[in-house]
């Protein structure tokens, strides 16, 4: 793994001292393995929803009972970052979600948010959970699950536009980051070349 020095890598998948910021693919298998451990179903829903969507840790907070679509296992999310509300994108995400967020939405609204807890105390339970799955490093954070929900779009090659649409960039050069990271292709031309 390297580091090329562009501004995109910069803001984007490797820290100034070339240092990865994601997840990679054993690391987000033993958090998932991490979140499977957990017993309250709310917290897990929660580390799930995380997981599967790349969410910004505000954007599943935000989450309320009417934007998750249990017919099409399918969550919308309003997108926060930007500078105008009312921006929305759906991300499809497994049934496995879907039935533990059918059992936390009874008796809610539609406007009724999934999760009450703070911002804080999801920053912490994601961070106790990268301690469980023995996850050290600057990646260890909710922006490095985010990050390594990209790199992992990228790796079973879904295009760019999808990725850019799911993890609710307005610009496709931010999603471009992702393409940065040394991955199994990039490794079978080098040993062409050897």
């Amino acid at each position: 793994m390297g580091y090329s020095g562009s501004p995109a890598t910069e803001a984007g998948v490797f820290d100034r001292s070339g240092n990865r910021k994601y997840l990679n693919r054993q690391e987000r298998k033993a958090f998932h393995r991490a979140i499977g451990a957990a017993t309250d179903p709310s917290r897990k829903a929660f580390l799930l929803c995380l997981f599967y969507t790349g969410c910004r840790i505000s954007e599943g907070l935000n989450l309320v009972a009417g934007r998750v679509d249990l017919a099409n296992d399918a969550i919308t999310f309003e997108t926060l970052k930007r500078r105008k509300t009312g921006c929305f994108r759906a991300v499809p995400v497994p049934a496995e979600l879907t039935a533990i967020l059918g059992s936390l939405m009874e008796g809610k609204g539609p406007d009724e948010r999934l999760w009450k807890f703070s911002r804080p105390t999801a920053y912490r339970l994601v961070k106790a959970t990268m301690k469980k799955a023995r996850i050290v490093g600057g990646m260890a954070c909710p922006k490095g699950l985010r990050h390594g929900h990209g790199v992992a779009c990228v790796a079973v090659k879904i295009p760019l536009t999808t990725i850019q649409k799911w993890l609710g960039h307005a610009r496709i050069e931010t999603t471009a980051i992702y393409l940065d990271v040394l991955g199994e292709e990039e490794r079978a031309l080098a040993k062409r070349l050897w």
